[in-house]
């Protein structure tokens, strides 16, 4: 016992020797190489709006989409087969186009989405209802949807009272450093879940929303609103617990199998907005998507990629590579593969991969006060996309404000996204 006890000591010492050892030379500080400065300086962009050689701009967002999902590796594999089960209708995909059904003919929405660019045979996604409960003006629902041959994903989604079809929106959690849960942050949790669950979700809405659901607020006003998990986070996280140091580890391991766990995130949004669109309560052509932090990211990239997304709002996040990844400032980024793309920088920028959501309404709020994101940063991003959509004589749809608020969405920009989704939706 005592030399167990003796090695493990010594284990400790070790290990705290070797971490606070330093060489004289290095290569490396504040999580950045030392030479970010040169790398800064030959990031030409070379695919951003009127640096392509492509002038006109549908031919542009078209090759700008491909290099984007050239940079996002493998996609994952679609359902093998199975059945869209969907208030009790059963809806059937063959060969890429709707079958006919005994309820009568089937919506084709989805064989002719956005989806097929990275689903070589789109196949059918099948839910299972888990939970629901009526709450007041709308119902909501606990499901699972198999958006992959690999992974069934949870998510939340709520529902009007009324006749339908309604508008809807994509509410996409954010990161937070806290991954034991996701949708939960947008939508509150149903009373089937753990009350360590709904305890930590109300602590957490506190803490960054005023403690309203940002999903149940949208609901309470009409919409459709659905919230999946992201790849990491609730119900999709470790079973070893949630660690926020193990993210990078386990992205990096993921790149192993030639895939990127970014990259896995985006296509389960675009995965589940074609889900909600497939709603017989939701009208497909009034779809927005919304979300603050990494949900913002999640929000304009979604809205950059998927034609089924007609209006976008993001929260405290938007910036410029040059001001995000340098070391101008105290806090260096440390989103890390949370927001990463292989080699997408050679090509574009944040707000250039942005600028391909142009010419839809889009609304962008940053805070002065958000030490993740310099207002220099945001401003200079905030001006290439006014670029772009003054190009396409449509600045008057992109709204871009940097309020006087830290990071994160209080109830008036909750108030804020609603106006503006009621304008545009």
């Amino acid at each position: 016992m005592r030399t167990n006890l003796f090695l493990l000591l010594l284990c400790f010492l070790q290990g705290t020797i070797v971490y606070s050892q330093k060489r004289t030379k290095f290569e490396f500080k504040r999580n950045l190489p030392v030479y970010a400065d040169s790398l800064l300086k030959d990031l030409t962009y070379p695919m951003a709006w009127g640096n392509s050689e492509i002038r006109d701009f549908d031919a542009w967002r078209k090759a700008a989409r491909q290099k984007v999902f050239d940079c996002m590796l493998m996609p994952p594999p679609p359902p093998v087969s199975g059945e869209w089960i969907v208030d009790s209708l059963e809806f059937r995909v063959e060969s890429g186009e709707f079958a006919t059904a005994a309820s009568g003919n089937l919506n084709g929405a989805v064989a002719n989405s956005p989806l097929s660019t990275f689903h070589s045979k789109l196949s059918t996604l099948n839910y299972q209802l888990l939970c629901e409960e009526q709450r007041d003006g709308y119902k909501a629902r606990k499901i699972e949807i198999r958006l992959s041959r690999y992974y069934t994903v949870p998510a939340y989604v709520l529902i009007p009272d009324g006749k339908g079809p309604f508008p809807a929106i994509n509410a996409l959690h954010d990161h937070g450093g806290h991954l034991f849960i996701g949708k939960e942050k947008m939508i509150r949790p149903l009373a089937c879940e753990d009350s360590t669950v709904i305890k930590d979700a109300d602590e957490w809405v506190a803490s960054l929303y005023e403690g309203q659901f940002v999903g149940d607020y949208l609901a309470k006003h009409g919409y459709v609103v659905f919230s999946a998990d992201a790849p990491m986070w609730g119900e999709r996280g470790q079973e070893e617990g949630p660690r926020r140091d193990r993210y990078d580890m386990i992205a990096g391991n993921m790149m192993m199998y030639g895939i990127d766990l970014s990259a896995y995130m985006t296509y389960d949004d675009l995965s589940g907005t074609e889900f909600l669109a497939s709603m017989p309560e939701v009208d497909p052509q009034r779809i927005g998507c919304m979300g603050c932090s990494m949900g913002a990211y999640r929000a304009w990239m979604l809205s950059a990629l998927s034609d089924r997304i007609k209006v976008g709002c993001a929260v405290c996040w938007m910036v410029t590579t040059d001001e995000q990844m340098s070391f101008k400032y105290k806090r260096t980024e440390n989103g890390g593969f949370a927001n990463c793309f292989p080699g997408l920088r050679r090509w574009m920028d944040y707000p250039h991969v942005a600028s391909m959501a142009c010419p839809k309404p889009m609304l962008f709020i940053n805070g002065s006060q958000d030490k993740l994101f310099p207002v220099a940063g945001v401003e200079k991003a905030f001006n290439i996309m006014h670029e772009t959509w003054r190009s396409q004589a449509a600045d008057d749809k992109l709204e871009t404000e940097i309020w006087d608020i830290p990071h994160s969405c209080p109830l008036k920009a909750q108030q804020r996204v609603l106006e503006f989704f009621k304008k545009h939706l």
